[in-house]
């Protein structure tokens, strides 16, 4: 079963960083586009960046853009979320997904990974 695994989540404080990793057990992401997901308690899920298969393009919405980076080394299997500059609405369960198609229009920024497999999360606490 095709199952990515998320992992490096934890308390930090505001402003500090955390690098969460998506890796998989028993197959290879290199032929995935993979998004990350976030979902705070009480709140819709949300996309917060994807990833090409490639590596080649990526996006990230609005709310995290310049602080959170995506990225890949295929040889090494990973796919990696580099946070920088947490805040406090930050906090939430962080999930990976193979697959992610980036929309964006007035209202926001929307992946959608509708026929992808998801982890099962990995909670990222910001907090002083």
């Amino acid at each position: 079963q095709v199952q990515p695994v998320e992992s490096g989540g934890g308390l930090v404080q505001p402003g500090g960083s955390l690098r969460l990793s998506c890796a998989a057990s028993g197959f290879t992401l290199d032929y995935y586009a993979i998004g990350w997901f976030r979902q705070a308690p009480g709140k819709e899920r949300e996309g917060v960046s994807c990833i090409s298969s490639s590596g080649g393009s990526t996006s990230y919405s609005d709310s995290v853009k310049g602080r959170f980076t995506i990225s890949r080394d295929n040889a090494k299997n990973p796919v990696y979320l580099q946070m920088n500059s947490l805040k406090p609405e930050d906090t939430a369960v962080y999930y990976c997904a193979t697959q992610c198609t980036p929309k964006r229009t007035n209202s926001g920024y929307y992946l959608n990974a509708d026929f992808g497999s998801w982890g099962q999360g990995t909670q990222v606490t910001v907090s002083s």
